[in-house]
């Protein structure tokens, strides 16, 4: 087989090794380009929102209909405290950490349905893994879609430093949809005003963070974060996502000031 029409980097990927660092090295010359640049991804936490039930969540689902047309919507969904109790259950029992994957799966998967039976009259669809190449079209159509965030790693997700627990869970899901779509906004939506050096619930003395980078915010070491830690490995190395929004999704009115780019909540970026 002639390879004398390829670039000297396609003659590299070929004739060299995918270990070599200078070869690498080559592949991230060209910026990737943004499939979706229009379009937000949207995660919905699961213990900190969707569990909440009625009331947290039917005023933001009429938030994101009012939306519909104005901004396109990847919308993500946690697993809350039943992918919680499923772990507890798994980890009693021994089980490895990709058949926890495949648990924790199945209980975003669950949320994702309600969310997606609660704008069905809209015609919102559900999507699975299979189905993000058709998001161009939903998106162009129907102005949003629904996703479980659990990436779709089940067996095959890694296992952790520390412990048995999944370490890529839902945020790390929601956020890689926005990283390789390219999309403009990466906003989490949880029941506090974004960031805080503390648990707000237990610490009334907890200082709210409007503006971090990543570097600032591990150096922090908090012991607990609005996010998942992965998330912010990820950001480090994102070629088009690199920076999110967390927002107080119980208040109205903070969706829509977050898709329009609005300084709500709190930013963490990439240096």
């Amino acid at each position: 087989m002639s390879f004398t029409n390829l670039s000297e980097l396609g003659r590299s990927l070929v004739h060299g090794s995918l270990s070599d660092p200078e070869v690498l090295k080559g592949t991230g010359r060209e910026p990737p380009i943004r499939i979706l640049p229009n379009a937000t991804v949207i995660k919905v936490g699961g213990q900190s929102f969707i569990d909440r039930g009625r009331t947290a969540v039917f005023p933001l689902i009429d938030e994101i209909v009012e939306n519909l047309g104005r901004h396109q919507m990847i919308i993500g969904t946690g697993g809350g405290s039943r992918a919680r109790h499923a772990y507890s259950v798994a980890v009693d029992l021994g089980l490895p950490t990709g058949v926890m994957s495949v648990l924790g799966t199945f209980v975003s998967m669950q949320n994702a349905r309600l969310i997606n039976y609660l704008l069905a009259k809209h015609g919102i669809p559900f999507i699975e893994p299979a189905q993000f190449g058709q998001l161009p079209h939903y998106l162009a159509t129907r102005g949003a879609v629904i996703f479980f965030g659990m990436p779709p790693y089940t067996f095959w997700q890694e296992n952790p430093a520390l412990g048995r627990i999944p370490p890529h869970r839902t945020d790390a899901g929601a956020y890689l949809v926005s990283e390789v779509f390219g999309c403009k906004r990466m906003i989490f939506v949880k029941d506090e005003e974004g960031l805080y050096t503390a648990d707000p619930k237990k610490d009334p003395s907890a200082r709210f963070i409007p503006r971090i980078s990543v570097s600032e915010l591990k150096a922090m070491n908090l012991p607990d974060l609005a996010v998942e830690h992965p998330v912010l490995d990820m950001m480090e190395n994102a070629a088009s996502r690199r920076s999110i929004q967390i927002i107080n999704g119980l208040e109205k009115g903070n969706l829509t000031r977050a898709l329009n780019g609005e300084p709500v909540g709190t930013v963490i970026y990439a240096d």
